[in-house]
């Protein structure tokens, strides 16, 4: 689909023959970003991971993130952190199991999630369980998502971006500024304590960010520090907390697919032992869960824009240079033509399926494909199997009185990430087991 928007032409890709055929034979021309407006406040598109186009500060900081965060040997190595924090997301559960409180599915989560990706960055939790702590930080990231993902005339109408008529840009400064504003602190308390001669020295992210600023030939400035942290700490929360809320959403709204999933935990992990990371490759209906709530509720419905570098002959049609590209992996995941009973959520399709979200298999490219496929990745893979595991083997859910599991909502809310527009709440009790 061809659209001319403004002075803007935009590429709708609607199928996977066709993002097969423009990612792998047109990856390099396709590589760079349409950066909207929202994305350049407070210049975060300059630093940004993200938005940058491919080219070698693009590939510094992939390469940093890939060798301190999200390479196989880091992953092992912040395993600890992962089983305590879903131990923390299991203590405050079982908790409310005691006095029948009503849990939001998507606060827990993110409570959960933010903490993950705090004490990985900087070493510190952001939030509490049971407490408005992370409500200011929930709105930011949200906020950013909303303002990055909506409909911006300024984005279309060139001379429009001094006006800015909708605020868009405005509001994803507000938003940026309060993140930025935490890191800013944060990475001053650091500096200071780094100059310290008998301050222990952190094992995070941060630090090792710092350790590259210093370094005699470095051109990562202070400002790439903090706009890196933040795409990580953006990307790394709001994922994964839609994910596990719309997985646990289907779950309870299919009580024999819960069930299921609920059988095949106790038979191989057993009910009186938790959930650990190397158990994931033995849970094929988990597995088969996850990639079903990712076809049915991809965490980008459109991924980040792509931006064709020069034109670009595809199928006997141009795609004319500057055009913004969007991958609309929403639509491909309701295709009939690819998948039986499109609009049902049935993780038994992928049993016997080889298909993946790895980026090869054009049917659910959740997470993208090719140069620009998400580098976090082999952490969301991670967290959202044990997160919807850990709720799931060590819990029952039911809603609460009058609530039907076919009654509920299941609209969705558009932005740069696909949120749930109905929180879900559920009533969790305990399963018989000890530890």
């Amino acid at each position: 689909m061809h659209l001319k928007l403004g002075t803007m032409h935009t590429i709708v890709v609607s199928s996977p023959e066709m993002a097969k055929e423009l990612i792998q034979k047109h990856d390099l021309a396709i590589s760079s970003r349409a950066v909207p407006e929202a994305a350049r406040a407070l210049n975060h598109h300059t630093a940004s991971l993200a938005w940058l186009p491919v080219g070698s500060q693009w590939r510094t900081l992939r390469k940093i993130c890939n060798e301190n965060m999200f390479s196989s040997k880091q992953l092992e190595a912040s395993q600890i952190l992962r089983r305590e924090k879903l131990q923390q997301l299991r203590d405050y559960v079982q908790g409310c199991c005691s006095s029948g409180r009503v849990v939001s599915i998507g606060e827990i989560a993110f409570v959960t999630s933010i903490n993950l990706i705090s004490s990985t960055l900087f070493s510190m939790d952001f939030a509490q369980f049971g407490t408005d702590s992370s409500q200011e930080m929930k709105e930011a990231v949200q906020g950013l998502m909303k303002t990055h993902g909506t409909p911006n005339l300024a984005d279309y109408f060139p001379m429009l971006k001094l006006i800015d008529p909708q605020g868009i840009k405005r509001e994803s400064e507000v938003h940026l500024g309060k993140i930025l504003a935490t890191f800013d602190e944060i990475v001053s308390q650091r500096l200071q304590s780094r100059c310290g001669v008998h301050s222990p020295k952190k094992d995070d992210m941060l630090e090792a960010l710092l350790d590259l600023n210093q370094e005699n030939d470095s051109n990562f400035s202070l400002h790439d520090i903090k706009h890196l942290l933040l795409d990580l700490f953006v990307a790394g929360t709001d994922t994964v907390v839609d994910s596990v809320e719309w997985a646990m959403t289907e779950l309870i709204r299919n009580p024999e697919k819960m069930l299921k999933a609920k059988n095949e935990l106790s038979t191989i992990i057993g009910m009186n032992k938790q959930v650990e990371e190397s158990d994931i490759s033995r849970l094929p209906y988990m597995h088969s869960v996850v990639k079903e709530t990712f076809r049915c509720h991809p965490p980008g419905p459109f991924l980040v824009p792509h931006r064709a570098n020069d034109d670009i002959e595809i199928n006997g049609y141009t795609i004319p240079k500057n055009s913004q590209i969007l991958i609309n992996v929403w639509a491909i995941g309701k295709d009939s033509r690819i998948w039986s009973n499109a609009h049902s959520f049935e993780p038994e399709r992928f049993l016997d399926s080889k298909i993946n979200y790895r980026g090869q298999d054009f049917e659910l490219i959740t997470f993208g494909s090719g140069r620009r496929i998400c580098p976090g990745l082999p952490l969301a893979h991670r967290m959202v199997h044990l997160m919807v595991a850990y709720l799931v083997h060590n819990f029952n859910w039911k809603l609460e009185p009058g609530v039907k599991p076919e009654e509920l909502d299941m609209n969705e809310k558009f932005g740069l990430s696909l949120h749930k527009a109905a929180p879900l709440k559920a009533i969790p009790t305990k399963v018989n087991t000890t530890f």
